[in-house]
């Protein structure tokens, strides 16, 4: 399997574009995806566990998909969250035009599909979801989690799905370390050989 939908893409032509039906936030939705980027047959089996498992997300508030893809969580937090701002973040060019057609077909304004360098320094999150490109290699993956973890408002959550044979379990014990005094991991659960962790920052 090959890492090139990580890495940015130019957006779809109206002639690539593929329409699939998915479940999200309970309802049936119509969405566009595209080669070229992640899962573009439609939510992949790591996200559903993600879905399924954890916690609805706050009313309001500043959320992140991290690694968004053609949006699915993203998608998902703004249909649960409509008063929310979700940033739905990729470097796939490709795939953040793609999450910004979804949410304009679904009516989600809350939804700013951006790359990383276009979200302000300033801004925190009171929840992160995401499913990490793990098979980008450990470094370019834990630059990218201690990047955006401890940008955690006070009080608030990071869940992440990863596939138990693809590292999770050294994945915590390594967030665990790595991340600043006062943030907790923890697994929160596992399902379907997928592991959920839950990160904790401090404070709140």
């Amino acid at each position: 399997m090959g890492t090139d939908h990580y890495f940015t893409a130019e957006p779809a032509s109206p002639g690539e574009l593929r329409d699939r039906t998915v479940t999200l936030a309970g309802r049936e939705v119509t969405v566009h995806t595209a080669g070229g980027i992640f899962s573009p047959d439609g939510v992949d089996k790591g996200t559903a566990v993600l879905l399924k498992d954890a916690p609805a997300p706050p009313h309001t508030g500043t959320l992140l998909d991290l690694g968004c893809g053609w949006g699915p969580m993203a998608l998902t937090l703004a249909l649960e969250a409509p008063d929310a701002t979700v940033y739905a973040v990729d470097v796939n060019r490709r795939a953040l035009d793609l999450a910004r057609r979804n949410a304009a077909a679904l009516d989600l304004p809350g939804v700013r599909a951006v790359t990383p360098e276009e979200v302000p320094a300033e801004v925190t999150f009171d929840l992160i979801w995401s499913n990490p490109p793990i098979r980008v290699g450990k470094a370019v993956l834990h630059e990218m989690l201690l990047g955006w973890l401890p940008r955690l408002a006070p009080g608030g959550e990071a869940w992440l799905v990863v596939q138990k044979n693809l590292g999770a379990d050294s994945l915590q014990t390594w967030l665990g370390g790595a991340l600043p005094d006062g943030f907790v991991v923890g697994r929160a659960g596992s399902s379907k050989g997928f592991r959920l962790l839950r990160v904790l920052a401090p404070g709140g």
